[in-house]
């Protein structure tokens, strides 16, 4: 940034200043009928008690997610956007792999009413989809859990399971390997295809290279946003199809190519 850029920055930086002093004499001449608009406190990762998050630095925690308390997330793992993992009264451990699509909650059980302790425990390239619950159970490696299903405590998956969509899974439940249960409350379906097992394994491998993307574009600085936003518009207008009547090739800058959308010689943080 020139001299010019900061002169600018620093007078915008006055500015606002100025309007938040404003705001806030604004506020104490109205008394008791103000309105003050606190700032978010959130937090992706939360220590609570004495009890800390543990994320692999090869793992991808979306910045709207929340982490908190006694969490284990595995090399490779995902927790999108919106999901709540709480591991406060026990503990949630998640493997290598794993994809906790957006807006799942994953908590845990102190005990049951048989006295159990009830941690959750999910494996291996689990794919659980998007606005799941999953309250102190099991999932084996390779299973999958569908959007909005609701698995109980101590619901047991075994591995290469599948839970459909919308499933109510009840307490104590086993789910067999290559079965598939549906349903309120869930039952049998029927058993899973060996195509049905190969895109379960797929699924977890396409969601991990995503994530990769996704971490890439969350790490970039507001230059390099502003940078590929000048790029693009710069590019935008491009007519393919004219183009290929006149002869001309045209090719895209690597800065405007995804994933690795980002400035040379720059290497995409990891979360």
């Amino acid at each position: 940034m020139g001299t010019l850029g900061r002169a600018i920055y620093t007078v915008g930086f006055w500015i606002r200043e100025t309007g938040q002093a404003i705001d806030r004499l604004g506020s104490r001449l109205q008394g008791n009928y103000y309105f003050q608009e606190q700032l978010s406190r959130h937090r992706t990762l939360m220590n609570v008690f004495d009890k800390a998050p543990v994320v692999d630095k090869d793992a991808f925690v979306a910045p709207s997610a929340s982490i908190v308390g006694q969490v284990q997330v595995g090399r490779g793992s995902s927790i999108w956007y919106g999901c709540v993992l709480r591991g406060d009264v026990n503990s949630i451990s998640i493997g290598s792999g794993t994809n906790i699509q957006d807006n799942s909650l994953v908590h845990v059980a102190k005990s049951n009413l048989s006295g159990k302790v009830l941690p959750t425990v999910i494996g291996d390239n689990v794919t659980v989809g998007h606005s799941a619950v999953l309250h102190g159970c099991t999932v084996e490696d390779e299973a999958f859990v569908g959007m909005a299903a609701t698995l109980l405590d101590g619901v047991y998956v075994e591995k290469h399971a599948m839970v459909a969509a919308g499933a109510l899974v009840r307490q104590n439940t086993r789910i067999p390997c290559g079965e598939v249960w549906g349903g309120n409350p869930a039952k049998f379906l029927r058993k899973l295809t060996e195509e049905e097992m190969t895109f379960i394994s797929q699924s977890a491998i396409n969601y991990s290279n995503l994530a990769q993307a996704h971490a890439a574009e969350n790490a970039k600085s507001l230059d390099e946003i502003e940078f590929e936003k000048v790029l693009q518009k710069k590019f935008a207008r491009r007519d393919e199809e004219y183009d290929s009547m006149l002869g001309v090739v045209r090719e895209t800058p690597a800065e405007i190519t995804l994933p690795d959308n980002v400035l040379p010689g720059k290497v995409p943080k990891t979360a």
